[in-house]
């Protein structure tokens, strides 16, 4: 079984131009990577958001660092329709506008039904779900006028697979396929396109952190490659949704998976 982690993909100007927005950027999972990867794809502008202020301002560093773009940045809490409004305004005057939106926020847990309190329910729909839908409305309202723009949710196999104690992080991740490609719908006529990249697994420090040990080696066991997803090999499906190689697709649900089953 091949195990290896492939070598990193250099940049290939695919996001030339272009101004970025990404939520829940700082840390060192797939929002950062995909805020790495657009700036090594070329965009002239990148706008970095998190509920984090510490994180955030530590990620602006590296991000500048290893690639020498220097990202603006925002804190923001996608449940606060004042903060997404806020977002939004910032970024556009920061950048101009905003050619590309990533909706990475996310929240999960391990919870089994019949524990599930409703305020856990509603915490993970209202981050998870209704964030994106947030991002969504407030950047349609910006592009849609433009005649053009992209949008790129991150779903996950979840929202097709079942696991135990995942039932609203399922649910949402589910409700983000739909919303996708209904949204997509709506937003064609405008120029504007809609897609998801949907995770199996992608190994980073915070879910390390978050999840036993016991259970990742479970989550793995299953992957065709013996390993779960580095967080840029993520970021690179979202590179491609959110650059003119996709111009034909909209309200398509990209996996990014080995998964057997």
């Amino acid at each position: 079984m091949n195990t290896n982690i492939p070598d990193y993909v250099k940049g290939h100007d695919l996001l030339a131009g272009k101004t970025v927005l990404i939520t829940a950027a700082a840390g060192a999972g797939i929002g950062f990577a995909a805020a790495k990867r657009a700036a090594e794809e070329g965009a002239v502008a990148v706008t970095i958001a998190d509920i984090h202020a510490g994180r955030l301002a530590k990620s602006a560093d590296k991000l500048e660092q290893e690639t020498g773009l220097r990202p603006f940045t925002q804190i923001c809490n996608v449940t606060d329709e004042n903060d997404v409004q806020s977002l939004i305004k910032q970024a556009i005057e920061n950048m101009g506008h905003i050619d590309v939106l990533i909706n990475n926020a996310g929240l999960g847990g391990s919870t089994l039904v019949v524990d599930m309190e409703d305020d856990e329910w509603h915490r993970v729909m209202d981050v998870t779900l209704t964030g994106t839908m947030r991002m969504t409305r407030a950047a349609l309202k910006h592009m849609q006028p433009r005649g053009k723009g992209v949008i790129v949710n991150n779903a996950s196999v979840l929202g097709w697979r079942a696991q135990t104690e995942q039932a609203h992080y399922a649910a949402a991740k589910a409700g983000v396929m739909a919303l996708t490609r209904c949204s997509a719908l709506e937003a064609a006529e405008y120029g504007v396109r809609i897609n998801a990249v949907s995770p199996s697994i992608a190994v980073h420090d915070f879910l390390k952190k978050t999840s036993s040990e016991e259970l990742l080696n479970d989550l793995v066991k299953n992957e065709a490659f013996g390993r779960g997803a580095e967080v840029w090999e993520v970021a690179n499906v979202m590179m491609f949704l959110a650059s003119d190689y996709s111009s034909y697709m909209t309200g398509e649900i990209v996996s990014c998976s080995s998964q057997r089953s």
